[in-house]
C-alpha cells in the first residue's frame, strides 16, 4: 500500500492517482471449466490497471507539462506532497528491479535522477597536480629524406 500523505489538496489528489491506477473492475460469475454446474467469481476489468508514472501523475493533477510540475515541485506551496508523489513512483520502479528483465525500471529510475556510479570517497589521498615531462632518447628524428643516412 502507498504511504500516508497529507490530505492537503495535492496530497489527496496524489493518493487519488494511486487509487485510480489500480484500475476498475466488477465481479462476474463464471462457470468452472471442469464442472460447468459450479460457478466462481472472476474479476473483469472495466478499466485496466496501469503502472505509476511521473507524467501520468502530473496529468492527473492537472499540470500541462513536466516542466510545470517540476517548477511547482521546487517552489510551489505543495512541494512536499509533490516530492512525496515522485518518491512513491520511484519506490514502485525500485521494486521492479527485483524482477527480470528490469531494464525499463532502470531507465525510469535514471530519468528520475538515480545514478549508477558510486561517488568516490573524499578520504582517498590523490595527487592534486601531475607534472608530465617529455624526454627524448636516441638519435634525432629526421625531418626530411635528405637527413636520412643509410
Amino acid at each position: 500500500m502507498s504511504p500516508s500523505i497529507s490530505t492537503k489538496p495535492y496530497g489527496k489528489r496524489i493518493a487519488d492517482y494511486f487509487e485510480f491506477i489500480k484500475g476498475q473492475y466488477h465481479l462476474e460469475e463464471v462457470p468452472d471449466k471442469k464442472d460447468p454446474a459450479v460457478t466462481t467469481k472472476q474479476k473483469v476489468y472495466d478499466r485496466e490497471p496501469e503502472p505509476p508514472t511521473l507524467t501520468g501523475m502530473a496529468l492527473f493533477l492537472g499540470f500541462t507539462s513536466l516542466e510545470e510540475y517540476e517548477a511547482y515541485e521546487q517552489k510551489g506551496h505543495f512541494k512536499a506532497q509533490l516530492r512525496m508523489g515522485r518518491l512513491m513512483i520511484a519506490a514502485e520502479y525500485e521494486k521492479r528491479l527485483h524482477y527480470q528483465p528490469s531494464t525499463g525500471a532502470i531507465f525510469a529510475l535514471k530519468t528520475l535522477g538515480w545514478n549508477e556510479r558510486h561517488e568516490q570517497s573524499a578520504t582517498i589521498d590523490q595527487p592534486k597536480n601531475i607534472t608530465i615531462a617529455v624526454t627524448t632518447t636516441g638519435p634525432k628524428i629526421a625531418e626530411n629524406e635528405k637527413e636520412v643516412n643509410l
